[in-house]
């Protein structure tokens, strides 16, 4: 939880730069071209939950009992961690991270079963020798099969080859694969990733967060925080593994992956989302084509795109966009205003011939529409307001994702996708597949085959319900009382597709930039406060005011003025938005928010703030929802309200 914050305060940064601590100031559619066919009809998809290893009935040592687990192969807590990965290459077996507790002590066969460990799990209702349904592939391997590997096995992601895994900065190999019954421990290597960020090679390498394999087995992507100044940013990075068997700088010198041909997903000369007209320094540009990569979420099933979270299209609407690359052409996958983070996207050969989009997204509960709900306003306030925006999304422990099946063409008219998890009654707390009280957690994977769909989901847990929080808790339905579970949807009228041979990527991405070991990440380059003026594409312009203490330094404050405001020459909009923020502290965010929007044609609504206007404080680590005043947008006849405070 806290990590995924982190990134929001990053991303935040990163694209649009990072005010600091301080008093308070006085102040589209999818790029998809081409025919877009109707949206498609729902499909059948059926819903199971994976088993996972017994709940221990307390994470003391030896809780884990032959009674708890007569096969003696492990435990997991209560509220202890999973992650769920993608399929094996076979497409009948799930990863997973786990927590096991309760382990008895050494020497018992059994005390191995203890701390972060893979597991794979079988979805097709078999069963290993030993009867159960699950392996750990990680518990009980030798120390010196695993010299320098790192204890975080978080995003496990099988190579196409079947026998290797990556899971946090290692790759885990078995030379036989995983799924054979003779499986030993010692059979197994857990061997380090190292990201050489030094001159002269020295050191541990540098720190890398939510990995992703490309495709060719050979390419990696990552992201990194940076800092500068004070401030938190992140960077992206894509580069090819090198297996290293014995090296001679850096450290572990141990047998280990080297990233070589390291190239930074920015270009400071390219276009930028938002920008200053090269000929005219009194207009402000903004650029839907230009790629700003906030935080990588991996690549397309062919390898040829890389997807990304990206700065947003409309005012406080977050997406997740693809950009090839090759060519640097980009795709918004998503374009619905509430919040979308994790994304996967199938293989070719869908029900319409293309690669079909998964994605953990807050659509269907409303709740940034109070923020997002008003479409094609330009994100102009977004300059300071993303973080606070973000965060929003969350309420502690509440999550309010849920999977959900986007087709090649996105988003269009009244087509949002479809619920992979609608089955059920719905009641909060009774366990059924639509629980509400279960939410939909990082990240959901297809399989290779392109019939099935794995994700996991939390149980909402104090302090997000109960005690201050006006939300009940319920009780866990899961064996054992587990607040997390694994499930897989199978769409059950798709025919199983096999796996196109991947051709190795391009070590060097064209649009970014190379990495230079040692060098400091450049700075993303915004327009400095000053009045500007905006043009709409098609009509009108808006007045716009950047606030900021110093040339070069962060943007605090926003205004702008609409006047008869249009890009798509259907849609008119008028009125004026003025937002500041300030930090109270390094990780909570002050929005003073006033708005008085008004918008005509198709998209008509009303985006306005009450007299005195909105006043919301939110830390990012703990997303803990505190407002003054209100906040409302009214489409389409339906009125759209900010959460009650501490929900």
């Amino acid at each position: 939880m806290e990590s995924l914050l982190l990134y929001l305060w990053a991303l935040f940064n990163c694209l649009f730069g990072l005010p600091q601590v301080h008093q308070k100031p006085q102040t589209s559619p999818p790029l998809l071209q081409g025919h877009i066919p109707p949206p498609p009809a729902p499909e059948p998809i059926t819903v199971i939950e994976l088993p996972l290893p017994p709940v221990a009935p307390s994470n003391s040592e030896g809780s884990c009992s032959s009674k708890v687990n007569p096969a003696r192969t492990g435990c997991i807590g209560r509220t202890t961690k999973i992650q769920s990965g993608n399929f094996l290459p076979d497409n009948l077996h799930v990863l997973s991270m786990v927590h096991f507790v309760g382990a008895p002590a050494a020497p018992d066969p059994a005390s191995i079963f203890q701390g972060e460990q893979l597991i794979i799990i079988k979805i097709d209702g078999t069963f290993f020798a030993n009867g159960d349904s699950w392996r750990c592939i990680t518990c009980g391997v030798p120390n010196h099969n695993s010299v320098g590997a790192t204890s975080k096995l978080d995003y496990p992601q099988a190579f196409r080859d079947g026998r290797r895994i990556l899971a946090g900065a290692n790759i885990i190999q078995a030379a036989h694969g995983f799924t054979g019954d003779d499986l030993t421990p010692d059979q197994v290597h857990i061997i380090p990733i190292r990201w050489n960020t030094s001159v002269d090679g020295s050191g541990l390498g540098g720190s890398m967060r939510e990995l992703r394999l490309h495709p060719d087995d050979v390419h990696l992507g990552w992201s990194a925080f940076s800092f500068d100044a004070g401030s938190l940013g992140q960077y992206c990075y894509y580069g090819r593994l090198a297996f290293n068997p014995s090296p001679s700088s850096g450290l572990p010198l141990a047998p280990r992956y080297d990233l070589t041909s390291v190239n930074l997903l920015y270009d400071p000369a390219a276009s930028q989302p938002l920008a200053v007209h090269p000929t005219d320094p009194s207009r402000l540009l903004l650029s839907a084509s230009a790629i700003s990569v906030g935080e990588l979420r991996g690549f397309s099933a062919s390898g040829k795109e890389v997807t990304y979270v990206g700065s947003p299209s409309e005012s406080s609407n977050i997406d997740v966009l693809a950009a090839d690359l090759v060519t640097g052409a980009v795709r918004r996958l998503t374009s619905h205003p509430e919040y979308v983070d994790p994304v996967d996207l199938s293989s070719e050969g869908g029900p319409d011939g293309g690669a079909w989009t998964v994605v953990m997204d807050t659509r269907g509960t409303g709740r940034q529409m109070f923020l997002a709900g008003l479409r094609r306003v330009p994100p102009l306030t977004d300059l300071v307001t993303v973080a606070a925006v973000a965060s929003v999304r969350n309420n502690g422990y509440r999550r309010f994702f849920q999977p959900w099946l986007i087709d090649r063409h996105g988003d269009r008219g009244t087509y949002m996708g479809q619920k992979i998890n609608a089955a059920g009654d719905g009641i909060p707390g009774g366990g059924a597949i639509n629980d509400p009280e279960w939410n939909g957690m990082a990240d959901p994977k297809w399989s290779g085959d392109g019939t099935r769909i794995a994700y996991w989901q939390a149980l909402t847990r104090p302090p997000a319900c109960g005690g201050d929080n006006p939300l009940p808790c319920y009780a866990s339905t899961a064996q054992g009382g587990r607040t997390s579970r694994l499930m897989v949807a199978h769409l059950t009228s798709r025919r199983a597709v096999a796996r196109a041979a991947i051709e190795v990527a391009a070590d060097v991405v064209p649009w970014g930039t190379m990495y230079v070991p040692g060098a400091a990440a450049p700075k993303r380059l915004l327009p400095g406060p000053g009045a500007y003026t905006l043009l709409g594409r098609a009509a009108g312009w808006a007045n716009v005011t950047l606030v900021g203490k110093q040339i070069g330094g962060p943007i605090d404050g926003v205004k702008a003025e609409y006047h008869d405001f249009s890009d798509d020459g259907e849609n008119v909009l008028r009125g004026l938005e003025r937002v500041a923020a300030w930090y109270s502290s390094p990780t909570t965010v002050n929005i003073d928010w006033e708005s008085d929007l008004e918008q005509a044609g198709p998209d008509a609504g009303t985006k306005k703030t009450s007299p005195g206007g909105f006043h919301v404080r939110i830390d990012i680590l703990d997303n803990k929802f505190e407002a003054n005043g209100t906040l409302t947008t009214v489409v389409g006849g339906k009125t759209y309200l900010q959460p009650a405070n501490g929900t």
